[in-house]
């Protein structure tokens, strides 16, 4: 029996299971940056503040100067954000504020209300701005909707990397953002966290599998969910399937795969954990679950701004000389 249950091309966003809600997948080639840390070319013909087309290559989504997320709301969820290249600028409700990226990941526990901004500085003037991010929604139980919100940096040097040579001496590097495996463990998730249980089995995984290596994914448990994104190489075989890149692999987590790839490197996200089974109830930026609470979160949001916003404008970035850091909302500053 196949552990296969399904397989389907990958949309925009890319469709999740619970007790994830979705994952926001950009990818960007940036232009050369100017003193306002934007692009230095003329932003003429895009749809400034809903530029979502890709265009010579990149977008500036929501940005207006410079491309990102200017300042919006969360309730009810978390976002776990893995900056694999290019950097992102974070600010938020509560005074905090980072810069991460090439490799740092940024766990955020929303809770009962917060502001962020997510901005991409063009550091680079005199060579393109590359970008490679995922932010992955993963929701919060009916019991942790309303946490304090909280906000982790999970540093690229601190991230565990587990490196497997298969029976070719072909290479498989797996990098453990959540989750066990081989006898190395991910960083501690957030403190309110579905992930911070290990009963829930929450892995979050990324895979950069060399040309034609085989590797087989280990079991977990009984009903837990498995999703694997396949978003970069050519193709991937298993269980008498063909998989062509950018398609997204259900499967059955308490059943072994074996996978074998094609001739180009791969790359793959797997999202693993135990389902929440809550009503879901979501409206844009707050993830409830029930009408009422929604309605609830965009009153007190409309009310309250959810602690305002204490920087000077809601598409704020740090000096271009900063390097990567965390400003914690106590005043903590940890600098890389």
């Amino acid at each position: 029996m196949s552990a296969i249950i399904k397989i389907k091309p990958l949309g925009f966003p890319w469709e999740t299971s619970d007790p994830f809600l979705f994952c926001a997948y950009h990818e960007d080639q940036y232009p050369k940056g100017n003193d306002q840390l934007g692009p230095n070319v003329s932003l003429e013909g895009r749809n400034i503040g809903q530029d979502f087309t890709l265009k010579d290559g990149w977008r500036m989504y929501h940005g207006t100067k410079i491309p990102g997320f200017p300042a919006h709301p969360h309730r009810g969820f978390e976002t776990v954000t893995i900056a694999q290249k290019g950097l992102v600028d974070h600010s938020d409700s509560l005074g905090a504020a980072g810069r991460f990226g090439n490799g740092d990941v940024q766990w955020m526990t929303a809770g009962k209300g917060v502001q962020h901004s997510e901005m991409f500085p063009l550091l680079n003037t005199e060579k393109e701005n590359s970008l490679l991010l995922f932010q992955i929604w993963l929701n919060l139980p009916r019991d942790k909707k309303m946490v304090d919100p909280h906000f982790k940096m999970l540093w690229n040097e601190e991230i565990p990397k587990v490196v497997i040579q298969d029976d070719n001496q072909k290479t498989i590097e797996i990098t453990l953002i959540a989750g066990q495996l081989e006898g190395k463990s991910a960083p501690t998730p957030a403190p309110d966290s579905w992930a911070l249980n290990p009963k829930n089995e929450v892995a979050i995984w990324t895979m950069k599998i060399e040309s034609n290596a085989v590797y087989t994914f280990p079991k977990a448990s009984e009903g837990i969910s498995r999703s694997l994104y396949f978003f970069k190489g050519s193709e991937i075989t298993s269980d008498g399937y063909t998989i062509p890149v950018n398609h997204e692999i259900i499967l059955k987590a308490d059943q072994e795969l074996t996978i074998k790839n094609g001739d180009a490197e791969a790359h793959i996200l797997m999202l693993q954990g135990k389902p929440i089974n809550d009503t879901v109830v979501k409206h844009g930026p707050f993830v409830m679950n029930s009408q009422m609470e929604i309605r609830e979160a965009i009153l007190d949001y409309q009310q309250t701004e959810f602690g305002g916003w204490p920087w000077p404008g809601y598409d704020h970035v740090h000096d271009k000389s900063k390097g990567r850091f965390a400003l914690y909302p106590d005043g903590t500053e940890i600098k890389k």
